[in-house]
């Protein structure tokens, strides 16, 4: 992201920060939270500023937009702010009160809201987490709204994920193992073909990890969940799989991960049947997340000119796990 379009979204923030009369400015100067291929984040005070990825699909950005900022997730989702009275221009295709345009991105603005703590790992919400994704999962749309909804984003994340490591390292033995396990993957989870009409049956965030958990209002707020690029009507294991393939990596501790599916099923989450074995359920999805988090390691890793650190191997080496299964076992979930 250029230094323009940065100063632009600080501005912008700080502008919807003050829009109301009140006491003389005393803001902070305006802070890059992120800056990634998929977006640029910018605070300023209590307001927080995103240019959306560039060629992102504004109609269906406005129709996730005005969902978070409806009655069905509230409490579940962080709630946009306007952001037109603050910017004006409308972005097109997209009429929405929750959408702008800067420097030929599409811009939405949020309250701050207090994220995880990298630093206190012990603390993180993992069971608020779960709560909020079976709340998620059971929200209904008003009548004749799931036409408008979008397809969840999992699986071309996913796909996306693949293409990044293929440009990064063409012809690279490196990738045989992740490629191997991509193509056991049915044609929906690779974003070839429609989620079969039994498994896209809930509202779903689509890209859950503890980084889209914030406090608010900040601090001490309750959590909600952030960042709804990727929501939509889909898989609700999809929602669980990040979690539950880090389990099966050896990343995430037994102890965490059943924590996390027991407060999901206690809140009554449908991804899961309510006891027993949870994998039948989670398997496909699982694979998928492995598959997509290893492709971005070896991206990332050649990108930087190094070879993948610890964890990015244990991913990779998870693919190669699952590239050995036995074909029966990995078709068993796949339809």
């Amino acid at each position: 992201m250029t230094t323009a379009v940065v100063r632009a979204l600080g501005a912008l923030a700080h502008a919807a920060a003050h829009a109301l009369p009140g006491p003389r400015c005393g803001c902070p100067a305006p802070a890059v939270l992120a800056d990634r291929a998929d977006g640029t984040v910018v605070r300023c005070g209590p307001v927080v500023a995103k240019a959306h990825a560039a060629g992102t699909d504004t109609a269906a950005l406005a129709v996730r937009l005005g969902l978070a900022a409806g009655p069905g997730p509230a409490g579940i989702l962080l709630a946009p702010l306007p952001a037109r009275t603050a910017a004006g221009p409308a972005v097109d295709g997209a009429a929405s009160p929750y959408l702008t345009e800067l420097h030929g991105r599409p811009v939405s603005l949020w309250p701050y809201g207090e994220p995880v703590d990298p630093g206190d790992p012990d603390a993180a919400p993992w069971e608020e987490a779960a709560v909020l994704l079976a709340r998620l999962h059971r929200v209904r749309p008003a009548p004749g709204g799931t036409e408008a909804l979008p397809a969840m984003r999992g699986p071309a994340k996913t796909a996306l994920a693949v293409s990044r490591m293929r440009a990064a390292r063409p012809g690279d033995p490196a990738t045989a193992p992740v490629l191997a396990a991509w193509r056991g993957l049915p044609p929906w989870a690779r974003d070839e073909a429609p989620a079969p009409a039994d498994r896209a049956n809930a509202l779903c965030h689509g890209d859950l990890h503890l980084g889209q958990l914030v406090r608010s209002p900040a601090p001490g707020g309750p959590w909600l969940l952030i960042d709804v690029d990727d929501a939509g009507w889909g898989d609700p294991s999809w929602d669980l799989a990040r979690p539950a393939a880090w389990y099966a990596a050896g990343l995430l501790p037994p102890e965490v991960w059943l924590r996390f599916l027991a407060a999901y099923r206690t809140a009554g989450g449908p991804a899961v049947r309510a006891d027993g074995d949870p994998w039948p359920e989670l398997d496909l999805a699982a694979r998928a997340l492995t598959v997509q988090t290893a492709a971005l390691a070896l991206a990332k890793s050649a990108t930087e000119h190094r070879a993948p650190d610890e964890v990015e191997q244990m991913m990779i080496d998870a693919c190669a796990r699952i590239a050995a299964l036995p074909p029966e076992l990995t078709a068993e979930h796949s339809s």
